[in-house]
């Protein structure tokens, strides 16, 4: 039996904040509830069965404090939407959106899209040392990088150091123009991008040349303690056994360290143990560490690449073992 339904919105601003670009909210809920919406103006329509109506109604009132604010609705809201409905989790689904972990030189709201998103940010901000894997674009980085960055503005530490190993993803180094510094600063791109959403672009040299924020590669860690320092290892995946431990001990007093990588796309030889596979392993039952897993349902970059992680899932799982 057909049933229509209608959802008044406040404003032209949260009809656009929900609609998103090209309505591809509005398409992406039909296409996850089945039922038929439209925008007309600030009138939201709803047709279909009755399980897909009450479905959609659902979806859009548990995004409603976004909304109503104006705040871009992205397809990761509408999915982590969706499993609060059906795991009856809408208490947690109102403390994700409410909290805020810090907004962007921009002005724009940096806060968890998902329950494991959420999780992370809690152990960020509890642990002392903490382990986050996951595929591409689930935030490990960034959203690490944001919860230091701020940290070291509140005068929580003296310092912020990012490092990550320089491992070649099929190209060599000796082929680059330069130092050994300009040589590895390619890869260190994306914790300097993470950077330049919180600080001033012309501030960050000036803080780096005071030692407040250091960008270095992990061959720079040895034989050194970091004290007072929130510490991020990216790219974790990369590193040896031996690169594991030694970053891990260079922990000092009043440090948090964090961990990230992406086991499934190492770059190192296929006779190399990826480090932190087996600091995760061995470390495993230790107190005081934090063990936090993304998976492609937590990606919140561009919708296609979701659905590139997956698929690789798929394939990996799928194939013959030799």
């Amino acid at each position: 039996m057909q049933q229509t339904a209608h959802i008044d919105l406040p404003s032209s601003e949260s009809a656009i904040a929900l609609s998103g670009q090209q309505n591809d909210n509005i398409k992406f809920i039909s296409e996850q509830t089945g039922a038929q919406i439209a925008l007309r103006g600030r009138d939201l329509l709803l047709s279909g069965t009755a399980h897909g109506v009450d479905l959609a109604r659902q979806i859009v009132r548990a995004l409603e404090p976004l909304w109503t604010e104006g705040t871009m609705i992205s397809r990761a809201d509408i999915l982590t939407a969706r499993q609060a409905i059906n795991t009856d989790q809408l208490a947690e689904l109102r403390a994700i959106q409410g909290e805020t972990i810090t907004r962007t030189r921009r002005g724009e709201v940096i806060r968890a899209k998902t329950f494991r998103q959420r999780q992370y940010i809690q152990a960020l901000k509890k642990s002392d040392l903490i382990f986050c894997s996951g595929p591409a674009g689930t935030g490990k980085t960034f959203l690490a990088a944001m919860i230091g960055v701020q940290a070291l503005l509140n005068d929580e530490y003296e310092r912020l150091v990012l490092t990550r190993p320089a491992v070649e993803a099929g190209e060599r180094l000796g082929f680059l123009p330069g130092d050994l510094q300009q040589k590895v600063n390619p890869y260190l791109r994306p914790l300097y991008d993470a950077l330049h959403e919180l600080i001033d672009p012309e501030k960050i040299p000036v803080l780096m040349e005071r030692g407040v924020i250091e960008v270095a590669p992990l061959a720079y860690m040895r034989g050194r303690t970091l004290s007072n320092a929130f510490i991020i290892l990216d790219e974790a995946q990369n590193t040896t056994p031996a690169q594991m431990k030694m970053v891990l001990t260079r922990l000092g007093f009043q440090s948090r360290m964090v961990v990230t990588g992406d086991t499934t796309q190492t770059d190192l030889p296929s006779t190399q143990t990826s480090g932190m596979a087996v600091a995760q392993n061995i470390l495993a039952s230790v107190e005081g560490i934090a063990f936090c897993k993304l998976t492609q349902a937590d990606v919140v970059r561009h919708p296609l690449v979701q659905r590139i992680v997956a698929a690789y899932e798929k394939h990996e799982t799928t194939r013959p073992r030799r």
